[in-house]
């Protein structure tokens, strides 16, 4: 019998030999013959437990007088011994009572006291017994029934009360074996210090984890509790019940369960405001906290006022350093430079790297077997090459994407592995934007862009810079005097159709990036306070994974200041010096685009690393896209590059009208031909309201084409 079957058989004799002892205090007090007292055997039983028997300990936790645990056991005798019933109703002179009341209680027990019936006093505050009061039946001869769980407790069966199940949810520490890092360990230490210097009769303070990354806050709350020797239960704080009654419920009944029970509470309010509801009413979040106790870990994006005895810590995921060691012994040292570009690129907590590493490693095959390498992607142009860029480009992200691999000289498993780490990590920190932003999947590259030589140099560079961050700020020494400026962030200048959103997707494309066009209608809120938000959002989504914002009509959001004449124009102003904080603080690439540069505001334009402005194509530009407009597979007849390119419109125009004029080759069953071409070309135009000289378009009166 191990430790726990002889502490339950104790129990069991010794609440039996209680109940006994009961039985015979009832008959006695209702006079009835041939009642022998019990031999009383409870401080021998006591004597050789540890702990105490579950009715004792029960007393210990909630502070029960003697007189109290006394009608409590009244109470669980009625649900253990069928027989109590009947002796109940003859102690009371009254068959109509045959179940337990304070009256009977107060007239049983030696040494009552009235104070028991208050509500403050332990038998009504921690809910451990139920009156059954109806009409006007006075409360002292009312029926007392006890609570299950507290039933269960004193019988030795000690489980999470049930009317809390449907609420918590056991956070594992199993699923998340790693070792705290030490910038997290340190976290942990200093709330440990801070708890111990506590007094015991006060009230624990709230552990408030302030932070983004929730993650990385459940890791230090376990390991705290796990140092207190608690579990931990998760609680999203939607679920807490609005009416006052019911919460009020909930509060005690966790209270309670966490004095009888080793437990912890973590709160999670990550993403609810912390304004009240209504005025004069405070969120339910503030109301529980107030009404329980224990050890309550409370996760929060910034830091609350409480009102309580609060432990503030900020919890922010493990150094770049520090993620970098993660990589390498999650892969066992198999991947070479692969933990130095992932840390850089993906900002993640030891849980995702470790899920990470697990579930590429399991999908890869043995390193034995003869792995073909899969065809590279057109992602360098070959003037880029011819240039030396491939060179260059060795320690590039995109280089250890799936389908690069014949550019590197290594064995084609571990290509694949860094691939798969790749697209694994893409996947895991792919914001949830489906409100504030659309994704766009790049399909352009270098070939694809026609611009001026400097235009496009200026490109490459942001894209090198992106590649090289880890060179320059780790190894080159730039973090340790910068403490804001990581990100890059650049302005995309010129007229519509001019080539800009081709450009970020060329970028995204070439970084293996996801790419996010930002709806400045969701954005924008005209309730003060809701587009900081929303931009807070926004930034933090896209931060982990260094994703590329692309502010499409970039003016809109981020317009010059104005001279403050009423509330709204302050508050205006305080967006766009949130806009400038945030751009500065994003690790990542934000690219603006505009129309209207000069309608900017001139502190962003001092924030910004590159200013990329996209000229009105010339004919030589336009010559070049006439050429590249039509994919291979279109079939194309006697088409004059020459003559097109004199036409005097952006890239934007000339996709549309190459597509329309596709569409009406199609629909004549004919190639694509310069007659098609130019009729697409004149509906562009007075779509453009632009003017139509009518001789340029000569040739359409012997196509019959409809235009």
């Amino acid at each position: 019998m191990n430790n726990l079957d002889s502490w339950r058989a104790n129990n069991e004799e010794y609440l039996a030999n209680e109940l006994a002892w009961l039985r015979w205090r009832l008959s006695e007090f209702a006079q009835l013959p041939d009642i022998e007292k019990p031999k009383v055997t409870e401080m021998a039983i006591v004597e050789r437990m540890n702990p105490p028997p579950a009715l004792l300990l029960l007393g210990q936790k909630l502070d029960l007088s003697d007189f109290e645990q006394q009608v409590l056991l009244l109470c669980i005798a009625m649900e253990l011994y069928p027989g109590i019933a009947r002796l109940c109703a003859k102690a009371s002179d009254n068959s109509h009572q045959p179940y337990p009341t304070f009256a009977l209680a107060l007239s049983l027990f030696d040494e009552p006291t009235w104070d028991a019936l208050c509500w403050e006093r332990p038998l009504r505050y921690w809910r451990l017994i139920e009156i059954h009061q109806s009409g006007v039946q006075p409360l002292t001869t009312s029926g007392l029934r006890v609570d299950e769980r507290i039933l269960n407790y004193v019988k030795g069966l000690n489980s999470l009360d049930d009317r809390l199940v449907s609420l918590l949810v056991l956070m594992e520490t199993a699923e998340w074996n790693v070792k705290l890092p030490p910038s997290q360990n340190a976290v942990v230490e200093t709330i440990i210090q801070q708890l111990h210097q506590t007094h015991r009769e006060q009230r624990l303070p709230i552990i408030q984890l302030v932070g983004a990354d929730s993650l990385s806050k459940q890791l230090i709350a376990q390991h705290v509790a796990a140092q207190l020797d608690k579990y931990v239960y998760r609680l999203s704080v939607e679920l807490l019940p609005t009416q006052a009654g019911e919460l009020e419920t909930v509060a005690r009944l966790w209270h309670r369960e966490s004095l009888l029970l080793p437990l912890a509470l973590y709160l999670d309010a990550q993403e609810v405001d912390g304004k009240p509801t209504t005025e004069g009413q405070a969120l339910p979040l503030h109301r529980f906290l107030t009404r329980s106790g224990g050890l309550l870990f409370l996760s929060t994006r910034e830091v609350r006022q409480l009102g309580l005895p609060t432990i503030i810590v900020d919890v922010e995921k493990p150094t770049l350093t520090e993620q970098k060691a993660t990589w390498t012994e999650a892969l066992g040292g198999v991947a070479d430079s692969s933990p130095q570009l992932l840390a850089t690129q993906f900002n993640l907590n030891l849980v995702t790297i470790e899920q990470i590493a697990q579930q590429v490693l399991g999908e890869m095959p043995s390193q034995e077997e003869d792995l073909t390498p899969p065809a590279p992607l057109p992602c360098v142009s070959e003037a880029a090459r011819s240039a030396g860029r491939g060179e260059e480009e060795e320690d590039s992200p995109l280089l250890v994407v799936e389908g690069l691999g014949e550019r590197f000289n290594e064995s084609a498993w571990r290509k694949t592995l860094r691939g798969k780490l790749w697209s694994a990590c893409l996947a895991s920190t792919r914001p949830q934007l489906d409100t504030l932003a659309q994704r766009l999947d790049p399909k352009a590259t270098w070939d694809n862009i026609v611009l001026p030589a400097e235009e496009t140099n200026l490109l490459h560079q942001i894209a090198d810079q992106i590649r090289q961050r880890s060179i320059v700020y780790q190894q080159w020494g730039f973090h340790n005097r910068m403490n804001r400026g990581m990100g890059i962030s650049a302005l995309f200048a010129g007229e519509s159709g001019t080539g800009k959103t081709m450009a970020a997707e060329v970028i995204a494309n070439d970084l293996q990036l996801n790419l996010y066009r930002i709806d400045l209608s969701s954005v924008v809120n005209k309730y003060i306070g809701e587009t900081e938000k929303n931009l807070r959002r926004l930034f933090d989504a896209a931060e982990d994974g260094g994703a590329i914002l692309f502010f499409d009509e970039a003016d809109a959001l981020f317009g010059k200041r104005s001279e403050v004449k009423d509330s709204h124009d302050r508050y205006a102003n305080i967006e766009v010096n949130y806009l400038l904080q945030r751009l500065e603080a994003y690790r990542g690439l934000a690219i603006l685009a505009t129309n209207l540069k000069s309608s900017l505001d001139h502190a962003f334009m001092r924030r910004l690393r590159f200013i990329v402005n996209f000229p009105f194509p010339g004919v030589a530009e336009r010559q070049v896209m006439w050429q590249k407009v039509f994919p291979p597979e279109t079939p194309t007849q006697d088409l004059d590059f020459n003559r097109l390119a004199r036409l005097n419109l952006t890239g934007g125009s000339i996709h549309n009208i190459a597509l329309n004029a596709a569409f009406l080759a199609a629909g004549a069953g004919t190639p694509v031909t310069m007659q098609l071409v130019l009729a697409a070309a004149r509906a562009e135009f007075r779509k453009l309201d632009r003017p139509v000289n009518e001789a340029d378009f000569r040739v359409l009166v012997s196509t019959g084409v409809r235009v």
